[in-house]
């Protein structure tokens, strides 16, 4: 059972309706940052939604390599998922929480349901279509048209507009993972950042100068 108080993010999204089926039928679950969400090939059963943290989304190349496609943010959920709820296919995406989280889980067979039956439910999925299309677009274009030290001050950028801090709290081999590429240019091309000021490095900290 979820409670209307957790459901917060989302009360001016639904109506009653969906909000009362939530809460009578969804499972709320925490996870603890690094913890794995969704995992590539998992049978999806339920759909998150994102109630607080932020969930990192990425794919997995054939050698094991991981790309960050985006980022959700409390009042999301995961439009990849979704999809392959509705072809009722595998998990395509590995979803790990990149600080500690907490979700509450739709069975699919609601999430289809109420798709047909509610205007706010259905209005609410095709808008997470639209913004996640949208943001793996951005992410296309940065591979394609972005050198690596504009990807990466991008990259940090982004980050602390999540956090709404200045200062990351994050490793080189982290970032490094999360851009597709290795530790040793991730650390390069740090080091040059910081001696045009737009970064200040510390022990496992970034704070970001220039925005």
């Amino acid at each position: 059972m979820v409670t209307k108080d957790l459901l917060e993010p989302f009360q001016y999204v639904f109506d009653s309706e969906i909000l009362n089926h939530i809460a009578d039928v969804a499972l709320p679950k925490t996870f603890k940052k690094h913890d794995i969400i969704i995992d590539i090939g998992q049978d999806l059963k339920f759909i998150p939604l994102l109630i607080h943290g932020n969930i990192k989304v990425l794919r997995e190349d054939k050698h094991g390599d991981e790309l960050l496609l985006y980022i959700l943010e409390s009042g999301d959920t995961c439009a990849m998922s979704l999809t392959c709820c509705m072809a009722k296919s595998v998990s395509k995406i590995r979803a790990i929480a990149d600080e500690d989280v907490t979700v509450v889980m739709i069975p699919i067979d609601k999430m289809q349901v109420w798709f047909h039956k509610n205007e706010s439910w259905r209005n609410f999925i095709l808008q997470s279509y639209q913004v996640r299309f949208d943001e793996m677009l951005e992410t296309i274009d940065t591979l394609a048209f972005m050198k690596m030290d504009e990807r990466l001050f991008k990259y940090l950028r982004d980050q602390v507009k999540l956090s709404a801090s200045t200062t990351l709290e994050t490793t080189h081999q982290e970032i490094a993972e999360d851009l597709h590429t290795s530790r040793v240019v991730v650390s390069r091309l740090l080091k040059q950042l910081e001696k045009e000021h737009k970064i200040e490095l510390g022990r496992n900290k970034i704070s970001v100068l220039e925005f």
